[in-house]
Order: C-alpha cells, then sequence, then structure tokens
C-alpha cells in the first residue's frame, strides 16, 4: 500500500460520524486521547450540541451586553491526591485559571465543589483547601461559592473536586482554528512533568527521578504572549499530552502539523522514564504549559515573549503549520525519518489530573 493510500484511508476513517462502540465506560474514555474525544463527539456533543459548545474550545466564549466572558468547567480524580510539586488542590485551581486564560480571558472567579468519601481525613481536606486558597491567591482569583457532598466509604477515592471558572474576555478571535500554512507551533517549557511525577509518586514502579510537577498558574505568561501580534490560538496541553493538542490543531483547521522531534523540549529525567515505561513525552500531560500557535513571521517575537516569563525559560518552536496533508500531525524523528503522531489510542496514564 503507497504512502498516499494510507494517508487516504486515514482521512476517511476521520470523517465518520463518531460512534461509541464500547458497550461500557473504560479508563480510556478520560485519558484524552481518541477514545476520549469519540464520547465527547458521539455523546454530549450529539446531545448538547449549540454554537458555543461547537467549538469544543478551553472554555466557552459568552457574550452578555457589551460585555465578553468566558467561562469553563473541570473535574480533579487525580491519584495520589498528594505528589511532589503540587496536590489535587492546588491543580483544581491552576488548571481552571489555565483554561480561562489560553481562551484570553483573565480569570476572576471560581468555584469549588468536593465530593468527599467517608472516612477521609480531615487533615487532608484542610491540606488540600489551603492549597487552593493559596494558588487562587497567587493567580488573583477568588473562590466565590461551592459545594460539598459525602458518599459511603469506598465510593470516591477519598477525595474529588469539581471547578468552575469566570473571567473576563480581553482577546477575542483566539482559536485553534484560525491556524493557517506558514504558521510556526510552540511550546512554553519541557513536557511530561506533570503526567511522569504523578505516575511515580504512586510508588507502584520502581524508579526514582528528580522531578515534580510543572503545575502552575499561566496567565500572566500568556498575558505577555498575546501583546504580540499574529497570535492565532492557544491550548494548555493536559490529558493527552502535546500530541492531543496537535492533532486539535490539525483537524480543527484542516492543516497539516509538522513537528520536529529534537526540537521538543523533554527534561532527561522525564526522557529517561518514559523510555523505561514505554510511553512517549508527546502524550504525557503537562499542567504549566501552553502550546501556541502563531504567524511565521512572528514567531521570533512569541518565543522572546515566552521566554521573558519564568514559566517560559524553557519555551522552544516546535514545528510549523503546511497544508499537506490535512488533519494530520507529522513528526520528523531525530533518526531522520518521518511518522504520523496520532491521538492516543489506550490509557498508560489513568488518573493524572
Amino acid at each position: 500500500m503507497t504512502e498516499e493510500q494510507v494517508l487516504a484511508r486515514i482521512e476517511r476513517a476521520r470523517r465518520r460520524k463518531a460512534r461509541v462502540r464500547e458497550e461500557r465506560i473504560t479508563l480510556s474514555h478520560g485519558s484524552g486521547g481518541r477514545a476520549m474525544h469519540t464520547l465527547i463527539e458521539a455523546v454530549f456533543l450529539d446531545a448538547f450540541r449549540n454554537p458555543l459548545l461547537e467549538p469544543l474550545d478551553d472554555a466557552a466564549s459568552l457574550r452578555i451586553g457589551e460585555t465578553g466572558l468566558a467561562l469553563t468547567t473541570d473535574s480533579f480524580v487525580v491519584s495520589p491526591l498528594f505528589f511532589p510539586g503540587g496536590d489535587i488542590g492546588d491543580l483544581a485551581v491552576n488548571g481552571t485559571v489555565n483554561d480561562l486564560a489560553v481562551s484570553g480571558a483573565r480569570p476572576l472567579y471560581l468555584t469549588a465543589g468536593f465530593i468527599l468519601e467517608e472516612g477521609f481525613p480531615v487533615a487532608d481536606l484542610m491540606r488540600i483547601v489551603e492549597s487552593m486558597r493559596a494558588a487562587a491567591e497567587r493567580a488573583g482569583v477568588q473562590i466565590v461559592t461551592g459545594d460539598t457532598k459525602v458518599v459511603q466509604r469506598g465510593k470516591a477515592d477519598g477525595c474529588y473536586v469539581n471547578t468552575a471558572g469566570v473571567g473576563l474576555l480581553e482577546h477575542h478571535g483566539l482559536g485553534i482554528a484560525h491556524a493557517r500554512p506558514g504558521d510556526a507551533v510552540l511550546v512554553s517549557g519541557p513536557i511530561g512533568e506533570h503526567g511522569i511525577t504523578v505516575l511515580l509518586a504512586r510508588g507502584e514502579l520502581d524508579i526514582e527521578a528528580d522531578l515534580e510537577s510543572d503545575t502552575a498558574p499561566v496567565h500572566e505568561l500568556v498575558r505577555g504572549l498575546l501583546a504580540v501580534p499574529g497570535v492565532r490560538g492557544l491550548r494548555d496541553a493536559t490529558r493527552g499530552g502535546v500530541a492531543t493538542i496537535l492533532n486539535e490543531v490539525a483537524k480543527a483547521a484542516g492543516v497539516a502539523v509538522i513537528v520536529d522531534e529534537d526540537a521538543v523540549p523533554v527534561r532527561e529525567e522525564v526522557r529517561g522514564a518514559s523510555e523505561l515505561l514505554g510511553i512517549d513525552p508527546l502524550y504525557v500531560a503537562c499542567e504549566g504549559r501552553i502550546v501556541a500557535i502563531a504567524d511565521g513571521a512572528s514567531a521570533g517575537e512569541a518565543l522572546a515573549a515566552m521566554r521573558a516569563h519564568p514559566l517560559g525559560a524553557g519555551a522552544a518552536i516546535i514545528g510549523r503549520i503546511g497544508d499537506d496533508p490535512p488533519g494530520l500531525v507529522l513528526l520528523n524523528t531525530a533518526f531522520g525519518g518521518t511518522r504520523i503522531v496520532d491521538l492516543l489510542a489506550g490509557d498508560p496514564l489513568p488518573r493524572i489530573c
């Protein structure tokens, strides 16, 4: 089978109407990969379809009178609850703040809902809440309302946190669907640190590494970046990692995304642990990294703006947008070949956010 035939078959498969083939939900449906995208499109988008939901952005862009708002929601079920560099509390605040920030909004207010398991230590709950308070203070947001539910022992794995966030839209027209050939693809720093840190923190693997989660609020970094003309769209690379974001760009804009493997920043500790586990760092979640699409002529200025912020010190231009083959992500490997980077098919890192 020729390369053209393979690409044509992939394109036909992608154009088919999404349909969940499994009879029951599996962990893969929450991994950020192909199964989750199919679930979202075939079940939730199909049922709730409307112009505000259809872009499937990190936050919905709303207009009330003359005021533009961004609204987002997220749930956090990370295991373990506490890990090097963070915990479920600051993860919940930072994740929600970041979804608003990459949508071009200034984060303002959050909600906090807790589902607690009977027998959960009050001291741990207080530690999580204090972490959320400190994270909200650092991000300049307020937690203004919430909810608490308690379920029977064994029904909630200790503590789950749900958040929603509201922000004031300051930059309109952002979106990965605006990517066009000639644009540059940037990432704000080394990838995969959060996912590998959480995996090793479970203590199930005999692997030691000097790693911490990269969980952090990126709103100030984004503010500096959006001062650069030509930034078309932003995403924070959480579940499914950078690879998933790039596939979303390719599909939304109908373009090809070409990435240079040697240009992707990965810490040696992450690379080493990933190789031992047979995991590609491109698919590993981050919680303080963003992917940006910028006009090629503005790429240098965008990179400088990222590097001007401490969270973007390790930023890099990792690829470009092309026109062929549309809808696909291609990786120029370190060995000189090229391979397709598709959506994650399985679930190598469950419960990381």
